[in-house]
């Protein structure tokens, strides 16, 4: 009788296991015919420091304004509190490596710098799109339950995509991979099904500063740590309102993100760029010039920048980025649209005016464009009036 019962058990055991390596294969075959780069799978309690880090990131207040990163914070940094039924987490990672190195457009001062990952559409939609095909598919042929995320949900996908061996958090807190350096989108599945677990990375960024130095605003106040709000990406994405003048002059013509910490990272010369799934920049976003962008109301802002993640930050906000880029530029040609501004519905885009237009013209010619625009209603226009000197 124990005979029997041990074989049975054994039998069982073997059934289960090649259930297992059959759904793990299948899922990495999935995500090969949808184009991700790298497909690794972790346990949902591969984490455990993350809850840790995620309160000294928010007690710091390095989250800014991001409210949303401390009311997700417990669902945040438990996979298993976001939803209790997850066995097996999948990481999948699209590499979404340039053809070149975009600081180079820092010395083009009439042109604009979108961070790569805007150039073409929403990524948000392209990923979790693909992400649906192979839950879809694994679901049926599983019998399990799945969920998909993608960035926008309380999932840490890094120290997830970490913990599943994709790569490792770098110093800049973004993830490297020795595949792909870091310019890797990532994705996530959630499952019920038990699958083969990969192992972690291990951190391979050594004595390497590279990404810390390169950073213009200091954003990095110790290795593995952000400070948001001193992010160019930060502050031309999230942050609402005027940009604290400090750091316009460093934001030169970036105006949506920044790419500084990841162009340095020495990692970048594996990152493979001939995979025919990834994600093409629109050729208009690759050098577009401040003086169009200047140009841009609301119904044109948002057909320019149809399904594209820079459509999410609005018309007047957007605007007031090229502002800052147009004050930074040197350009006198910019001068007239820059007047146009000053006189603009929104109020931040008013406040940006005022910063370009003192940077763009000689003190008598504003001054003299000044006489009887300090009236503005609007606290935040009255008082970049008041910094650029008009009383």
């Amino acid at each position: 009788m124990r005979t029997s019962i041990s074989s049975a058990l054994k039998s069982e055991d073997e059934k289960t296991l090649r259930r297992r390596q059959k759904l793990t294969a299948f899922i990495r075959e999935e995500a090969a015919a949808q184009g991700f780069d790298l497909c690794r799978i972790t346990l949902p309690d591969s984490i455990p420091r993350a809850p840790e880090r995620l309160s000294v990131f928010l007690d710091d207040s390095h989250h800014g304004t991001m409210e949303w990163m401390a009311e997700t914070r417990e669902r945040r940094g438990d996979p298993k509190v976001l939803w209790g039924e997850v066995r097996s987490i999948v990481m999948f990672g699209l590499n979404y490596g340039p053809d070149e190195d975009p600081r180079y457009l820092q010395a083009m001062k009439d042109k604009a710098a979108i961070s790569v990952y805007a150039r073409n559409r929403d990524y948000h939609d392209v990923i979790k799109g693909r992400l649906k095909e192979i839950a879809t598919r694994f679901a049926a042929r599983a019998g399990e339950d799945v969920k998909v995320f993608v960035d926008t949900a309380p999932v840490m996908e890094k120290p997830l995509a970490e913990a599943a061996g994709l790569g490792w958090q770098g110093k800049h807190t973004n993830l490297v991979s020795r595949s792909h350096g870091s310019w890797l989108f990532l994705g996530s599945l959630f499952t019920t099904a038990e699958l083969d677990i990969d192992a972690g990375e291990k951190d391979h960024c050594g004595s390497c500063r590279a990404c810390l130095d390169a950073c213009p605003t200091a954003a990095f106040p110790a290795p593995y740590r952000l400070d948001a709000r001193r992010c160019i990406s930060y502050l031309t994405i999230e942050h609402k309102g005027p940009i604290d003048p400090e750091f316009r002059p460093l934001i030169g013509n970036r105006i949506y993100g920044c790419d500084d910490c990841l162009s340095a990272c020495p990692w970048n010369k594996f990152a493979a760029r001939s995979s025919e799934m990834k994600l093409k920049a629109r050729e208009d976003l690759k050098e577009p010039s401040i003086a169009f962008l200047l140009t841009l109301d609301d119904a044109t802002f948002r057909a320019f920048f149809s399904g594209s993640p820079v459509k999410r930050i609005g018309r007047d906000r957007f605007v007031r980025n090229v502002l800052i880029a147009a004050g930074n530029s040197g350009e006198p040609g910019l001068v007239p649209q820059c007047r146009i501004l000053a006189d603009d519905a929104s109020p931040v885009v008013r406040a940006m005016a005022v910063w370009a237009l003192r940077r763009l013209m000689d003190d008598d010619t504003f001054a003299a464009f000044a006489q009887g625009r300090i009236a503005d209603s609007d606290p935040d226009v009255q008082l970049e009036w008041q910094m650029a000197g008009v009383k």
